[in-house]
């Protein structure tokens, strides 16, 4: 089945709206993608208008940055330690933006988006 963004079948009292056209295509969404910890491996997906969007799918190092001493570095990462978005997420290692994860440095948090940025960025914490 087709991810849609479109109008709700639903009015907020729960009577239906009257379908008044099919899906189109510039309507159409994509599945989420969650990237995992593993060898790295970026999807690439065509978007409206021809553009083009890399997709992460797997990653093991990620761009660290020091804030104390505003250096970054490219660092391993062990496994994921927390994350406030899904605790599956944590135990399936799922990168996302504000997971907490344990590198060959310490622990860091990701402070990007890596499903839409295809890489893997973040800062130190203590």
């Amino acid at each position: 089945m087709v991810i849609i963004h479109y109008r709700s079948k639903r009015k907020a009292s729960g009577g239906r709206y009257k379908a008044h056209r099919k899906k189109r295509l510039f309507e159409a969404g994509n599945s989420p993608t969650f990237p995992t910890l593993g060898e790295r491996k970026i999807k690439a997906v065509r978007t409206k208008g021809g553009n083009i969007k890399t997709k992460l799918v797997h990653d093991e190092f990620m761009n660290v940055t020091d804030l104390s001493t505003k250096k970054s570095f490219k660092v391993k990462i062990t496994n994921v330690t927390d994350n406030p978005a899904n605790k599956q997420y944590t135990r399936q290692n799922i990168l996302t933006k504000g997971a907490i994860v344990q590198t060959e440095k310490g622990k860091a948090r990701i402070t990007n988006r890596p499903a839409q940025d295809g890489c893997v960025s973040g800062v130190l914490i203590s």
